[in-house]
């Protein structure tokens, strides 16, 4: 009888370990190109963004959440309330979600753990994800997103594929000391970019090869706004403009 315990046990194991050999191969396998990440991208309202990679759902500033998910990972860039709202974390964060995010960010309902950022930092969130801090402050209306906050953006690093989510910034200086495959940048000329022609040098100043409007439309920004972007981008690199979900 013990040693048909005993053989069970040693089966199970070794069943267990092939199991997650498998699985680690098959997450190996997984090619993500610049492309294909960009068509991944669900702009939902305002700076929200979901996406879904090697197994994992992703949140950036959840906002105009119609349908309650179930998020891995939120990534909050600042405290206002277009970026930071308990309400809609409360629709998709379960208690196995990390939350990512500046002090004011806290938050306090259900999820696995907040963990405080500032800028410069790197942390492995996950097998083949980590994600990079970077600065996102006004250089000229200093007033509504201040450098001394230490506000963030994120690159997301997915596989060799880096995502830059620019959260509320004007173009600083710090752009041009990183690269991103994809940027993400705010349209909105209120409180973000002082123009459509800065978020375009904002997109070459990070080399990206694809540049994704966000910001605009729900607040200050316009559609025109996004096509004036792409005519400026033309034939320096691909611009994709998302229809809200």
């Amino acid at each position: 009888m013990k040693t048909r315990v005993f053989v069970t046990l040693i089966l199970v194991t070794l069943g267990l370990y092939l199991f997650s050999q498998c699985k680690q191969k098959e997450m190996e396998q997984i090619s993500y190109t610049a492309q294909s990440v960009a068509d991944s991208l669900h702009w939902i309202k305002q700076s929200c963004i979901k996406l879904q990679v090697y197994g994992k759902t992703i949140y950036f500033d959840p906002l105009g959440i119609k349908k309650a998910d179930s998020a891995d990972f939120i990534f909050i860039t600042h405290p206002h309330g277009d970026h930071f709202s308990p309400a809609d974390i409360a629709k998709i964060a379960t208690s196995k979600t990390v939350i990512y995010g500046p002090k004011e960010c806290r938050y306090t309902g259900t999820c696995k753990e907040f963990i405080e950022v500032v800028p410069g930092q790197t942390i492995n969130v996950a097998e083949n994800i980590s994600i990079t801090t970077v600065p996102a402050y006004n250089v000229v209306k200093t007033n509504f997103h201040p450098k001394e906050k230490q506000w963030v953006g994120y690159l997301l690093k997915i596989g060799n594929i880096v995502v830059y989510h620019a959260g509320d910034t004007e173009r600083i200086p710090e752009m041009k000391n990183f690269t991103a495959h994809i940027a993400m940048l705010p349209l909105g000329q209120t409180y973000t970019m002082n123009s459509v022609e800065e978020a375009a040098e904002a997109a070459k100043d990070v080399k990206a090869e694809i540049a994704i409007p966000i910001h605009w439309g729900a607040y200050e920004g316009t559609a025109a706004d996004a096509q004036k972007f792409k005519s400026l981008l033309e034939n320096q690199m691909k611009v994709i403009i998302k229809s809200v979900e």
